[in-house]
């Protein structure tokens, strides 16, 4: 009988462990090998950023909460981080990989990131994100799908197709980012890549194929660092779908304009006859536009693709009123099975509105960029985020040195980390003013926001009458076009450091960026991860003891 109980019991156990393991989300393992490499992009041979030999770098194809394992092995000759752009890193800015927020990963050392797409599906990519490295290539795309038991409100499609598009340097990114620090710009990019290949490469051997009759996804991501573009598929329509992590309502297009980091993706059907087409990507707001195209291919097809291209655009207001016809699908589940449209952001009480406004001047004869009078410049030693967390923060930061709207314009700009404090879990009206003569693109890190609304001049509270309050998609990045202003509300409910900055990476660079500092009071798990155990330490909190745990959820 004792026998019997202890086999009964042991069952028990292995059972208990068994159903442990299987609640937990899968796994997925990666090891990345960082290195340069030499390729011919734009005629000219140059040192490009490779993962495992490989440029644009892996796929991490996924599904929503899935955890992402990822050893990166630095085998550069400087600091490497990555940033997961789009991803939200729900609790866990720890993995948010930005230079505010993590050590970077040194020369010749290995570091492992771990996230998860918490409650998240779509389109999104990665990039290196310390100095200009982003020009030197070591991006690629997330692809997050909805778990099986999830609807998605279209038909499984017959291929998945990545379109990683956008501007070119050839000047290697040290001498980029030399050229700023000495006053000087970037210029203009050399041409356009897709997928990490020219024009002649992207059309030999086609890019992509398709079979008559069958329906196609393709996930467009603009990966470049200075340049609206326009994509478009000649004799196709593009019926969109998806845009950073939202299921949208299925518009069709004759093309549309993709922003610096943005994604969307959209459902071509191939019902034309068999043959070859081009994928056409153009710059957008150029005095000289210039166009790559990629060769999509009907299985079977000899004849090739028509030489005339399909006309892009022109002009802002068609840009302005293509965005205003995105809308959200309010009856598609999301990673959740429950609607989209349950959260009813417009019907939300506003806490807060912060105003941020880009400004452009001279500090010490440089030209810098800042947000409301602050140009933001990283500590070069010691992570905010880190600085924060050890209770270290003397001689590294001080918080809310910029207010929540912009100074006089006579004011100088002051050269300092630029960081914030909200309040956790307010609903926050964040103004995004672009006085210059060329579009903007800002991103915030850790949340999606929705994009209520946008338009010329100078923002007044009279603006939110024109607002969307109703289907505006939630998304991570929108663009603020020139001499305008874009509005986005969002509840500041993830716990971290997290950063906002303009995707135009000379801006970037010369300091339109800062941090918002989101802390919850009561210091929960719930609420925030610890600092893993296998965090890098760097700067003033080498040494330091461990901070006491977060209190248990």
């Amino acid at each position: 009988m004792t026998t019997m109980r202890a086999s009964a019991a042991l069952l028990l156990v292995a059972a208990a462990v068994l159903a442990a393991v299987r609640a937990e989300d899968p796994y997925h393992f990666f090891e990345w090998k960082v290195t340069y490499g030499t390729r011919t992009i734009m005629d000219v041979a140059q040192k490009v950023m490779l993962i495992n030999d490989m440029f644009p770098g892996p796929t991490i194809n996924c599904s929503s909460n899935n955890n992402i394992v990822i050893n990166v092995f630095n085998q550069l000759d400087h600091p490497l981080l990555f940033n997961w752009h789009g991803i939200q890193q729900r609790k866990n800015s720890w993995m948010d990989g930005m230079p505010g927020t993590n050590c970077p990963i040194q020369p010749g050392t290995n570091w492992t990131y771990k996230w998860q797409p918490k409650d998240q599906i779509g389109s999104f990519f990665y990039f290196p994100s310390m100095g200009m490295q982003r020009a030197a290539g070591g991006y690629g795309i997330i692809t997050v799908h909805s778990r099986l038991l999830i609807p998605v409100p279209f038909d499984e499609p017959a291929g998945d197709y990545p379109v990683l598009v956008g501007d070119w340097y050839t000047k290697d990114h040290t001498v980029l980012a030399k050229n700023l620090d000495t006053g000087k710009s970037i210029g203009r990019p050399a041409g356009l890549v897709i997928n990490g290949k020219n024009e002649k490469d992207a059309s030999n051997p086609p890019m992509y194929t398709m079979e008559a009759g069958k329906v196609y996804r393709f996930r467009v991501c603009n990966v470049g660092i200075k340049t609206s573009l326009n994509v478009r598929i000649q004799s196709h329509n593009l019926k969109l779908v998806e845009m950073e992590g939202s299921h949208t309502v299925q518009n069709s297009y004759d093309s549309l304009d993709v922003h610096v980091a943005q994604c969307v993706s959209f459902l071509v059907t191939a019902d034309q006859k068999p043959g070859d087409y081009l994928l056409v990507a153009s710059t957008r707001f150029m005095k000289e536009s210039s166009a790559i195209t990629a060769v999509i291919r009907y299985n079977g097809s000899n004849t090739p693709a028509s030489p005339k291209l399909p006309e892009g655009p022109s002009g802002w207001a068609w840009s302005i009123n293509q965005w205003r016809s995105f809308r959200w699908n309010l009856t598609a589940s999301a990673a959740r099975p429950n609607p989209q449209g349950s959260y009813h952001y417009g019907q939300i009480n506003i806490t807060r509105t912060i105003k941020l406004c880009t400004s452009k001047g001279k500090v010490d004869g440089k030209e810098r960029f800042a947000l409301n009078g602050v140009s933001h410049v990283d500590d070069a030693q010691t992570p905010l985020k880190l600085a924060e967390y050890f209770n270290a923060t003397s001689g590294v930061f001080e918080y809310n040195l910029m207010g929540d709207v912009p100074p006089a314009s006579t004011v100088p700009q002051k050269l300092a980390p630029n960081v914030i404090t909200a309040e956790f879990r307010t609903f926050i009206e964040v103004v995004f003013e672009n006085p210059e003569k060329s579009i903007d693109s800002f991103h915030i890190n850790g949340y999606a926001f929705f994009a209520a609304g946008m338009g010329p001049g100078i923002w007044t509270p009279e603006c939110r009458n024109t607002y969307n309050l109703l289907d505006t998609v939630s998304r991570h990045t929108i663009q603020v076009y020139p001499r305008s202003w874009t509005a986005v509300m969002l509840t500041f409910d993830n716990a971290g450091m997290w950063n906002i900055r303009s995707n135009m990476w000379e801006r970037y660079y010369l300091g339109a960026q800062m941090y918002v500092s989101v802390t919850s009071p009561a210091r929960s798990l719930r609420d925030e991860y610890n600092m893993p155990e296998i965090g890098l330490r760097c700067g003033k909190v080498v040494g330091l003891p461990m901070p006491p745990s977060y209190l248990p959820a």
